[in-house]
């Protein structure tokens, strides 16, 4: 029985993780960084334990120091969120061997999905549709060469690292010759960034959305999904908006994808909450397998806001045993959210991070806004983490309602002190292209929206 609840994280996460917990009852610890002692999340829970240097390594990353306090604090259960170790299988034995409570999938199941390769290998025996390359790891350049000739059938190809992640560890490659100096660039920026040189090939899907499902599994055998979000705009693979639905996915897509990622979960007898991303190819209706995400993301508001399934407490609930109430066919999609990811950086600057002191925060309310912030007059935006200020949720009846909201609530939101990417969200909002619903991922590549027009 979970009766307190370490939060392993910071931001917006931690305070949105101890938010859950007090409502349901549930004794809260955080943890902070020498860093990040005056943050919200610190003065939000009912205890609060410093773990160590500013370094994320020596600190949100430090599994002997968590479970440390999470036994001297007589915890049941440690929550990741997001980030640092949320994925980390081996953190998440190192829980189970001492009798705390992961609030998350198994090792296993986060093995089986943390390993790109494998993971899609693991999906393909599951029927789930899957982008056409190499069949595990490519060892060689004259591998890599027979792969793209037999297999691929050509180029475009996509050099991915096996335990990339982020927008870390790929490339495309549109010939030979790029294909070999990728080859030896992204094994040697995935052997330094994630301890693993492995890489595999993919065809290259050039024109295509970014459509992830989000799925809730208990420890039943029960799997259900609740519906997509579409994360088509990006910056260098960084998501910056998402909305639900998709404006490109009908009905029976959506079934069919939903279907395809509850198979998914359930091969790998998946447990909690977690996302199975998709390459969604709209002009030919075909989606394949991109990977899963086994957390909770960043981007789960706009779900929870068109569902009414509160995700966080759910993986809560699960991971104290009980059973999903919730069915398919229970589930209802009403309305459409959209995402704003407020992140103290210049877009104008190239997006340069814009630590420091905020003089002045007035976030926007009224029907329909949500606003996931750890934020505060004050607060001083550390340099060391994530630049995210705030997450801004707005939800309409109609997609043009939820935009029309969500420009009204950013040209209220008030942030000084700090740049933020608020004015590259109006624009972006204000694009035809984006209203109209016609873009790819290579939208920001197509469309400068840096500048002030």
């Amino acid at each position: 029985m979970i009766k307190k609840l370490l939060i392993a994280n910071r931001g917006e996460i931690a305070v949105r993780i101890i938010r859950a917990c007090k409502e349901l009852g549930i004794e809260t610890v955080a943890v902070y960084s020498e860093g990040d002692k005056e943050a919200l999340h610190v003065q939000l829970a009912d205890e609060a334990y410093c773990i160590g240097p500013v370094a994320s390594k020596d600190s949100y990353l430090n599994k002997t120091n968590l479970i440390t306090i999470a036994k001297l604090t007589n915890t049941d259960a440690i929550h990741p969120g997001y980030g640092f170790l949320a994925e980390n299988a081996d953190f998440a034995e190192l829980c189970r061997d001492s009798n705390v409570i992961w609030v998350g999938p198994s090792p296993e199941a986060i093995n089986a999905m943390g390993t790109k390769d494998v993971a899609k290998e693991t999906m393909k025996k599951a029927g789930v549709p899957v982008v056409p390359g190499s069949v595990g790891i490519v060892e060689t350049i004259e591998d890599a060469k027979k792969v793209v000739s037999d297999i691929i059938g050509g180029y475009p190809v996509i050099i991915k690292a096996t335990a990339g992640g982020g927008g870390k560890g790929i490339r495309v490659a549109t010939n030979e010759e790029e294909l070999i100096k990728g080859i030896n660039v992204t094994q040697k920026e995935a052997a330094a960034a994630f301890g693993n040189p492995g890489i595999y090939l993919e065809k290259y899907i050039e024109d295509f959305r970014h459509c992830e499902i989000q799925i809730l599994a208990d420890n039943h055998g029960n799997v259900i999904h609740l519906g997509e979000r579409d994360c088509t705009v990006q910056r260098r693979m960084q998501k910056l908006l998402e909305e639900t639905p998709s404006p490109a996915i009908d009905e029976k897509t959506r079934a069919e994808m939903g279907e395809a990622a509850v198979k998914a979960a359930k091969a790998v007898n998946y447990s909690g909450a977690g996302t199975v991303e998709f390459i969604y190819d709209y002009n030919n209706k075909k989606f394949y397998f991109m990977e899963m995400n086994t957390r909770i993301q960043v981007e789960h508001p706009v779900t929870e806001m068109v569902t009414g399934v509160d995700l966080i407490k759910w993986m809560i609930r699960i991971a104290n045993g009980e059973e999903l109430t919730l069915k398919q066919e229970d589930v209802k999609f009403e309305g459409w959210a959209i995402e704003c990811r407020i992140n103290a950086e210049n877009p104008d600057k190239n997006f340069m991070p814009s630590p420091g002191e905020v003089k002045m925060y007035l976030p926007p309310g009224g029907y329909g806004v949500r606003i996931d912030s750890a934020v505060y007059p004050g607060y001083k935006i550390p340099p060391f983490y994530d630049s995210m200020v705030a997450k801004l949720i707005c939800y309409g009846e109609t997609r043009d309602e939820a935009i029309a909201r969500m420009k009204r609530a950013l040209s209220e939101f008030v942030i000084e002190g700090i740049d933020t990417t608020i004015p590259f969200h109006l624009r972006l909002l204000n694009h035809e292209k984006f209203v109209d619903a016609d873009f790819n991922t290579k939208f920001l590549e197509k469309y400068d929206l840096t500048e002030k027009k």
